[in-house]
């Protein structure tokens, strides 16, 4: 039997341990752009535990942002699936089930793009949400959609407030309270400013810009949960335990932060402080943001490409091994916090609970999924690190340029790295059209020096050419080749033991 709502009608009362959301009749009142697991195990969660309280009377419709991805099944099962919560909590190990049914439906504007223009109509309409990562809030180039899905997510968001703001004349409440969870310095301002260009870019009415300026809140914030996702090995024993069969089910840890900026509107209409959520309403989110994107973000970022080639399959792996463990705590720990202008004792502490968090038993955050855009995710999360690291010692750190050279290994295709037994790995590569096609463009690039200068100097890639940054381009091409001929995890107890020695 699959999860959907008449299964769960049905048998709700002998679901045992199974905590189900509401089954009530509700507005769509929020929109959101992303069907992945994060938004699911995270905003769409707290939503859910808003309609539990009864404090906000309202679902989701979900928007895919990409042509390809899993609409179909959430909407097979009536928009529900289930999240399983486990992690450690004030020393004990915690495992909470739960069935969210804050989800009403979802929509591929890519084939419907008629359906998505129609929910601008909806007067219940109040949020957008979404998360369509680092490379979503950007700028492109795009002619005013007609009867075609533009790529760009904020094309999507100006066409859609664009309809709305035609469909209600312009009325002052009827703008959107609009919290973006992408991992980027001022998401919401960002977002926002993209959206005022592109009304420029298609001359749109003075009027709707004004309307967005007035009666649309954009928000800035910053999210912090490890979410696995699908628990691919343990799914068998799970669809037994749980009595149904569930294709979209999404693991997660216990802990969850998010810290939202802004003015007063969305508190008041957003009670997730009365739900008993983590939610933190703050005049700044600059500290938050610096702390969790840099050594979170940052510490997986560094050494998912590196574990992976090394022959490991999850971060708790990782971590657990000696070579590719020692490789994430010599960068995090010499390398990323002494360039954080926070105080040592605090930046200390949440770098230890990160360890910790790795270490959950939990949860197999499988490496791979996390290269998901890696480009941009180094640019954000690794990359100022490096840069500031270079800046107060006057000298490149080994263990973040290391990361640097195996992402452009991993992206290349110049080595695939080994496995313990090794065999070389095969690893797909999941990243911007723009980005793959680069890549693609250095297929037959042998000189390594060429391929190294080349990617460092990509403008488009990192916003500057990093070939300026001192002794840079000699140490990525140093480790780049050593990679290359030796393969990942030796290249690493190499770069370990020249630590050591020195």
């Amino acid at each position: 039997m699959y999860l959907n709502r008449k299964f769960l009608e049905t048998n709700k009362d002998n679901l045992k341990n199974i905590s189900t959301g509401s089954l009530e009749e509700m507005p769509e009142r929020v929109i959101q752009f992303g069907e992945g697991n994060f938004l699911r195990a995270f905003v769409d969660w707290q939503f859910d535990r808003l309609n539990r309280k009864g404090l906000f009377n309202g679902k989701i419709v979900i928007v895919q942002p990409l042509k390809e991805g899993m609409i179909n099944a959430i909407n097979e099962q009536d928009g529900l699936y289930t999240l399983l919560l486990r992690g450690i909590q004030n020393g004990k190990q915690i495992e909470k089930t739960e069935i969210i049914t804050s989800v009403s439906r979802a929509i591929n504007p890519y084939s419907d793009w008629n359906d998505f223009l129609s929910c601008a109509s909806n007067p219940h309409l109040r949020f957008m949400v979404s998360n369509t990562t680092e490379a979503g809030i950007a700028y492109t180039k795009t002619p005013f959609p007609k009867e075609e899905c533009p790529a760009s997510f904020p094309a999507k968001v100006t066409a859609f407030l664009y309809e709305r703001f035609k469909k209600f004349n312009g009325a002052d409440d009827k703008g959107m309270i609009i919290i973006p969870c992408e991992l980027i310095e001022n998401n919401g301002t960002t977002l926002k400013k993209y959206i005022l260009h592109y009304a420029a870019d298609w001359d749109l009415e003075k009027e709707f810009s004004e309307w967005i300026e007035k009666n649309n809140f954009f928000y800035n914030t910053l999210v912090d949960r490890i979410v696995p996702g699908y628990p691919k090995d343990e799914i068998e024993g799970l669809t037994k335990k749980l009595g149904y069969e569930d294709k979209v089910i999404v693991s997660a840890e216990i802990f969850h932060l998010w810290v939202i900026q802004g003015n007063e509107i969305a508190r008041e209409e957003l009670p997730f402080v009365d739900a008993g959520l983590n939610v933190v309403w703050a005049d700044d989110i600059t500290p938050y943001r610096t702390l969790k994107v840099r050594i979170l973000n940052g510490a997986h970022t560094m050494f998912t490409i590196p574990s992976y080639l090394a022959g490991k399959n999850t971060v708790r792996e990782s971590v657990e091994d000696d070579a590719t463990g020692n490789f994430l705590k010599e960068g995090l720990f010499n390398e990323i916090i002494p360039t954080l202008d926070v105080a040592y004792e605090k930046k200390m502490k949440y770098a230890e609970e990160i360890i910790e968090r790795f270490l959950n038993p939990f949860i197999k955050h499988y490496l791979l999924s996390i290269t998901l855009n890696s480009v941009s995710k180094f640019k954000v999360r690794v990359l100022p690190s490096l840069l500031r690291y270079c800046e107060i010692n006057n000298r490149v750190p080994e263990t973040m340029t290391f990361s640097l050279a195996a992402l452009i290994s991993f992206y290349k295709g110049l080595c695939s790295g080994y496995s313990e037994n090794g065999n070389e790995r095969e690893h797909p590569i999941n990243d911007d059209e723009k980005v793959m096609m680069f890549f693609n463009g250095l297929k037959n690039q042998n000189d390594c020096d060429k391929i190294v200068q080349t990617v460092l100097g990509n403008i488009d890639f990192w916003d500057r050419d990093l070939n300026d940054v001192e002794g840079l381009t000699d140490r990525v091409s140093y480790y780049y080749k050593s990679i290359g001929k030796i393969g990942m995890k030796p290249a690493i107890e190499k770069l370990l033991n020249s630590k050591i020695a020195g």
